[in-house]
């Protein structure tokens, strides 16, 4: 996909100034118009033409066909190779232009949105509710106090909440158009470049300059909502918003066959070159001892004068007729059977989430036989495995621990969910809880408890709409703050609203205002948030909530209570607060301010900033959230193990957490002796644990995978994990997942998967051979990274096991068969020159030679490769281990590959032979001898043709009404074909084109004709079907017992069906 850059190549900043086109005009940058499409009309054809031809098997045809118009070189016309050429260049040319189309349409519709532009000269917009940002903005003013407005995401990251963006102060009252006419300011920024959630540049108005971060940008591709208009000064325009800059090229994965087929082409080809030496030799011989004998009446050709240079023009005429060993056809109908596969992914109706309306789908057509070798997979925990639906389920205060089932049940034992409609008329009705010690602490006012919900209440990003009066509707970014906040609201403490400034709540029905002095941002590499309110007595508080490794470090220690949450497979944060005394406040807001406006390291600033503020807190307790388990997540992982395939989960939660999901989804089962963790931080401590594991189970934790990770240790790692039956790694960033996963590439040499939901598991996804994305509750970033696409972890073994084995059999069979025919039909000529003294006279007729490859094997080999399957979907996941053989490439190798060269030499073999001795002394019935040339082309074709027909109706296992069509109709056009070119009518009309006028006729009455082809017939296929019964009887494979089992119960319940009625 290409892009229409801008003509600034190399900048290093962007400089934008309001109000002075001709100041902007001179960097010229890029426009707003978005073109990722390749071509236009004009361009179309020989651009096209000019991509195909990098193409090596193309390239190579086309000099074949310029050879081919050398009248001393070639012996057949030039149609017969290029109608093959240009039937393979027209199926490319019409799909590229079918997705070019799609690209132009996708263009318009993108660069046909409106927005109104209100003056132009220094392109500053304004915009509208519910209309998409056409490029990336600073956003000035808006109708909403304090230059707050809200916006959507989802076209950049699938997120649909809201957030907030807010102007820089200075210029949220420019809100009419004098205003913004007279504003000059200047915006000195990054360059363009691809990252969403950052941005760092400076304004410059009035002799003073301001900091923008990514809170005053709107970027293409979101949403206004909730807001009725608003103002942006243009920063990045088409291609150099952050959106196209996300829109580049994704690494082009190959899969094995792909590459194991480009090497057997160029052995092909080799042996090509070498048949082409051995002919040429023998003409030089034989022009050299026999040939000129004849030279009185069969002088040479000019400009030939020796036999030397007749063995150089013989050497590239052999190459032309031999050329059909190279299959010009084979990659096209590789792509045609892969889109073939991809839409039987798209349509499988057992991998539809009816719950969330997604169907699964194929976003690529390169690998689904990949998918049948998978060895290892890697998988994120939250959102992949589990549901990613977070629920409130217990929580710590002062020591005090709630949410265990020990109180209110009926008398049969169930628990009786709390009702907080009585205490809370704002509280949530969907919202569980059974633990009712919990809501008696807040009714008798405990402070503890209070302050615990007070600041689940204000230490959130959380937006708030209110509907109507009392009905409020979060709108949370990430699962977890939401269930923390409607926990609080359910509890008491009810956040209703939210402004730059201040934070408004509902306290125990009372409603309280804080000022908002500071946010303290979460990110991966902090963990934690915080908030500085300031609540209405004056006083000065600090709330951090985060992940409960980080704040222990910055509180007295709590592990053990932690632990024992962790332990049940929940998700903990530790919560903790700070008074600060006004100095404290004014001292740290002055860094805080001073390291926001800085333009060298802004970010490390911030960073040092808040570490300083977030020290000597105080503990209020811990909450554990339930993720529970995604529907048939154990029985899916226990069938793939079965199948041979290894799970590694990567995930970045602490070990009891991600131990105990393992446990429940029967990655780790009681009959494993062991559980390994390794704890060590150094590298002879790591070491050391490495050697104490044995062949059970292995659990990394966070630090020693920074230290497995290095170059020293990784194959100690990767030797030691991969002995062992599981392995959960733990505690690992985004980038770690992808180290692990190029570990296993780089070392195993095994086809890897990755499969996650959430923007931390991109780079995974992209590392791994093959990318699942799930579409889940963190938006579409995995997705769209993603190779394959499905709602639900428990796919991926149908994926796996039904079409991603059914893909590689269907492709392994393919290629055999092909190469097989191939060198079947080609090396007759080769056999023909030591008969015809090497003077590269073909054996059949050129037409024949012409529609062998297009017409008359095409389409059952496709049907085969597109439809074929050797056991139904079902046994496919009753019997994991037929999973096997695509993991060991059994199916198709290099062995295997010599064995169906091979085939194909033994036929071509008897296809020359035998009717070579058979009509060299036969007659017809009025004593005409049939050993002549069109003749013997016309048996040996008719022959070959049979052959080929019944060796692919031995090879199909399943047979559909396109199979029956495709292999029957090609074999009945071809003599439909073949008597109408031998037809009286074609040779009056084209006397100089059509030879074999009457032949067909005249040879295919003669009996002894078709006891030739049946001879012919019956000794190239009687050895295959005898060492098939014989492999199947002696030495069967389990997909033979499988479908013999099969077919007994078929034929069974048949009989049963008959005796009933």
């Amino acid at each position: 996909m290409t892009y229409f850059m801008s003509c600034v190549t190399s900048e290093e900043e962007r400089r934008v100034r309001a109000n002075d086109r001709d100041y902007n005009e001179k960097f010229q940058y890029a426009s707003n118009c978005i073109m990722t499409s390749k071509y236009n009309i004009i361009t179309f054809l020989p651009v096209n033409l000019f991509e195909q031809f990098q193409e090596v098997a193309n390239t190579y045809f086309l000099f074949l066909l310029i050879l081919q118009l050398i009248p001393q070189i070639s012996s057949l016309s030039w149609f017969t190779t290029i109608v093959p050429l240009a039937l393979v260049l027209s199926i490319t040319a019409v799909k590229d232009a079918t997705d070019d189309y799609f690209r132009h349409k996708s263009d318009n519709q993108v660069n046909n949105r409106q927005s109104q532009v209100l003056i132009r000269v220094q392109w500053m917009l304004t915009l509208s509710f519910c209309i998409y940002f056409q490029a990336d903005l600073l956003l000035l003013s808006s109708s909403e106090p304090h230059g707050l407005c809200y916006i959507e995401t989802a076209e950049l990251d699938g997120e649909t909440n809201m957030k907030v963006r807010q102007s820089v102060s200075v210029t949220s009252e420019l809100g009419d158009q004098n205003n913004l006419a007279s504003f000059d300011g200047e915006v000195v920024c990054e360059p363009p470049n691809n990252k969403l959630d950052r941005f760092c540049g400076t304004l410059y108005w009035r002799d003073k300059k301001y900091t923008l971060t990514n809170q005053n940008m709107l970027l293409r591709g979101c949403v206004l909502r909730n807001t009725e208009a608003c103002y942006g000064l243009v920063i990045f325009a088409g291609p150099d918003t952050k959106l196209m800059q996300n829109s580049g090229r994704t690494k082009f994965k190959r899969t094995s066959i792909d590459r194991l087929m480009n090497t057997l082409v160029l052995w092909i080809f080799g042996f090509l070159v070498c048949m082409g030496v051995i002919l040429a030799v023998g003409n030089a011989v034989w022009e050299r001892e026999v040939g000129s004998l004849f030279q009185s009446y069969l002088p040479w050709d000019p400009p030939v004068d020796n036999f030397l240079f007749s063995a150089f023009l013989s050497f590239w005429s052999y190459v032309i007729i031999l050329n059909t060993v190279v299959p010009i056809s084979l990659y096209v109908s590789v792509e045609v059977i892969r889109l073939g596969h991809s839409y039987f992914i798209n349509w499988d109706q057992q991998m539809f989430c009816s719950q969330c309306n997604t169907a699964a789908e194929a976003r690529t057509t390169t690998l689904n036989e990949e998918l049948g070798q998978v060895e290892y997979i890697f998988s994120d925990k939250t959102g992949t495995l589990t549901q990613n639906i977070m629920s409130f389920n217990k929580c710590s205060i002062n020591g005090q621990t709630y949410g265990k089932y020990t109180h209110t049940h009926t008398l049969s034992g169930r628990f009786i969910r709390l009702d907080f409609t009585p205490f809370n008329p704002l509280a949530d009705p969907n919202f569980c809880f059974y633990d009712d010690t919990l809501l008696e602490s807040v009714k008798v006012g405990d402070s503890h408890t209070h302050e615990f919900f007070r600041l689940l209440s204000l230490c959130h990003t959380v937006m708030s709409e209110e509907k109507s009066e009392g009905e409020l509707v979060y709108k949370a970014q990430s699962p977890d703050e939401g269930a923390l906040v409607t926990a609080a609201r359910n509890f008491g403490f009810v956040f209703r609203s939210r402004t730059p400034g201040t934070i408004t709540t509902t306290e125990i029905g009372r409603p309280v205002t804080y000022t908002l002095l500071a946010i303290l941002d979460f990110n991966n590499i902090r963990k934690r948030m915080s908030v500085i309110v300031r609540n209405p007595e004056g006083r000065i508080r600090l709330y951090c909530k985060g992940a409960d490794t980080v704040l222990l470090e910055r509180l007295h220690p709590s592990q053990h209570l932690l632990d024992g949450y962790a332990a049940d497979g929940l998700r903990t944060l530790a919560l903790a607060y700070r008074d600060l005394s006004e100095d404290e406040w004014e001292a740290w807001s002055e860094s805080h301010r001073c390291a926001d406006k800085a333009t060298n390291c802004r970010e490390d600033r911030l960073a040092a900033a808040y570490e300083e503020i977030e020290q000597d807190m105080m503990l209020l307790g811990a909450t554990a959230i339930e993720d529970k388990l995604q529907e048939g997540v154990p029985e899916t992982i226990a069938v793939l193990s079965l199948a041979n395939i290894k799970i590694w989960v990567l995930t970045g939660d602490k070990q009891e957490t991600a131990v105990n999901i393992g446990y429940s989804c029967k990655m780790l089962t009681d009959n494993m002796t062991e559980v390994f963790i390794i704890r060590g931080h150094t590298v002879q401590s790591v070491r050391q644990d490495f050697r104490s594991v044995s062949l059970s189970a292995a659990c990394l934790s966070f630090s020693p995978a920074v230290w497995c990770l290095k170059a020293d240790m990784e194959m100690e790692f990767v030797s030691t994990a991969c002995a062992c039956k599981a392995v959960i790694c733990c505690r690992v960033t985004p980038l770690q997942k992808a180290q692990v996963v190029e570990l296993i590439k780089k070392h195993k040499k095994a086809v890897t998967l990755a499969i996650g939901d959430g923007a931390n598991d991109v780079s995974m996804i992209k590392s791994a051979h093959i990318g699942v994305g799930i579409s889940g509750q963190e938006g579409i970033q995995a997705v769209l990274a993603s190779d394959y696409s499905f709602s639900q972890f428990r796919f991926l073994q149908r994926l796996l096991l039904v079409h991603g084995r059914w893909s590689y059999l269907r492709m392994c069979r393919f290629l055999c068969y092909f190469f097989y025919k191939n060198f079947a039909f080609t090396m007759v000529h080769f056999w023909f020159g030591f008969f015809c003294g090497f003077s590269a006279q073909t054996v059949y007729d050129q037409y024949f030679i012409t529609l062998y490859n297009i017409v008359y094997t095409s389409l059952p080999v496709l049907a085969m490769g597109i439809f074929d399957q050797d056991v139904p979907d079902q046994r496919s996941l009753e019997y994991p281990k037929l999973y096997e053989p695509g993991q060991l490439n059994l199916l198709f190798n290099k062995r295997e590959f010599f064995i169906c060269i091979a085939q194909g030499i033994y036929t071509s073999v008897v296809l020359f032979f035998v009717p070579c001795a058979v009509l060299s002394d036969a007659t017809q019935s009025t004593g005409v001898p049939l050993a002549d040339y069109q003749t013997f082309a016309v048996t040996t074709a008719t022959a070959l043709v049979i052959v080929v027909s019944v060796q692919i109706a031995l090879d199909t296992g399943f047979w559909t009404v396109f199979n029956h069509v495709f292999v029957w109709g090609s074999l009945g056009s071809y003599f439909t074909i073949m008597f109408a070119l031998h037809s009286q009518t074609l040779f009056k009309i084209f006397p100089n084109q059509f030879h074999f006028v009457g032949r067909s006729p005249s040879t295919l009455l003669q009996p002894v004709v078709w006891l030739t082809i049946a001879l012919a017939t019956a000794i190239c296929i009687v050895p295959v079907l005898a060492f098939r019964f014989l492999k199947v009887d002696l030495k069967p494979q389990l997909s033979d017992t499988v479908r013999k089992h099969t077919q007994t119960q078929h034929f069974g319940s048949g009989r049963e069906v008959a005796k009933k009625v």
